[in-house]
Formats: structure tokens, C-alpha cells, sequence
């Protein structure tokens, strides 16, 4: 297991990530501190993936407030917590967790993209504080293998070259999160 710390370049938020690599897959634990439009929350959240980087469930709590589960099945098709297909986000494999830059190593991992290709894709993106899910286009390109990949977030006209470790996980995503300690 490591673990793993990130700094909001954009306010005063700090993550603090467990990241376990299993032989059945990767499972996180994580909670996050944070400020978004102007409101202070602390998230705790769970995301397990398989073997191949398809996420398979996610558990997001905002202390003091709401609760969100979701059940994938690798392939596209989502549940909630209670059973109830989620139809909204039907075909994507990946879910964006706005607070955090653990999720872009989902796509990263799972799309094992060649220098210099692209791939647009579709998630299921998970806003916070409020923990509503839409269905995103994003796009990954691969600068540097193993080491740049540049992430498009298509459906708010925003990019940015993130630079990941040798697990995938961010190190440096301008303008939004840095690694603890800076310049690791």
C-alpha cells in the first residue's frame, strides 16, 4: 500500500490517498479537504477498480452531508446503491471525481495509450460538493509514456499536461493539484 498526499493549487485543500494494488485490481480510500465555489466541505471517498482499471465501485460521503454509491459492472452499465440503473451514464467505464486528481489515473491506466495517440471518452463525472453524476467527454493523449499525458476536459473547454508517477498517479495538474511534498 502506498499512500500519498495532494495540495489544491486553487484554494487551501489537501488529499490524503491510500492507494492498494491488489492481484485482483487497485482499491483507494481517500479523504479530501477542500473549498469549491466558494463552500468549504471534507469528502471521504472509496473507489475500486479490476485488474484492467475498469472501475468497478465508488463510495462518496460529504461530512455533515449527502452520500453517494455506485456499483459498475466494467462495461459500462451502473447501479446505484439501492439497485436502480443509472441510465445517464450508460457506456462509461471511467467516473471523474471533481475534488480529486486520483481519478485520472483510471483513463491513463486503462486506455495504456501509445505516444503521441488519443482517446476521446465518455465518464461518468461526480461533482462536489453536491455529489450530482453527469455524463462528461473528455479526452487523454499520451505526450510521454509512462510519464505526460495530456487531459481535455471537452464538455468545459479545459486542458492541461498532467505528469504522473510510475503508478499512473498525478504528480503535477497545473493550475489545480500539486503532490506533497512539492517537487517530488
Amino acid at each position: 500500500m502506498r499512500e500519498l498526499r495532494w495540495a489544491s493549487e486553487e484554494d487551501d485543500g489537501i488529499e490524503h490517498l491510500a492507494f492498494n494494488a491488489r492481484a485482483d485490481g487497485f482499491a483507494v480510500e481517500s479523504v479530501v479537504v477542500g473549498q469549491r465555489y466558494g463552500k468549504a466541505y471534507g469528502l471521504h471517498y472509496k473507489v475500486r477498480c479490476d485488474a484492467h482499471w475498469r472501475t468497478t465501485y465508488a463510495w462518496l460521503k460529504i461530512v455533515g452531508g449527502g452520500e453517494l454509491e455506485l456499483h459498475g459492472d466494467g462495461a459500462g452499465h451502473w447501479r446505484d446503491g439501492l439497485g436502480h440503473e443509472l441510465s445517464a451514464i450508460e457506456g462509461c467505464i471511467d467516473i471523474d471525481i471533481a475534488a480529486t486528481p486520483y481519478t485520472n489515473t483510471l483513463p491513463i491506466r486503462r486506455l495504456q495509450l501509445a505516444e503521441g495517440e488519443r482517446q476521446p471518452i465518455s465518464v461518468a463525472y461526480i461533482s462536489t460538493p453536491d455529489l450530482q453524476v453527469t455524463r462528461a467527454e473528455q479526452a487523454y493523449s499520451c505526450i510521454e509514456l509512462n510519464r505526460v499525458y495530456r487531459y481535455e476536459g471537452i464538455f468545459r473547454n479545459f486542458s492541461a499536461n498532467l505528469t504522473v508517477d510510475e503508478d499512473g498517479l498525478v504528480i503535477d495538474y497545473p493550475t489545480l493539484f500539486t503532490r506533497l511534498p512539492r517537487g517530488r
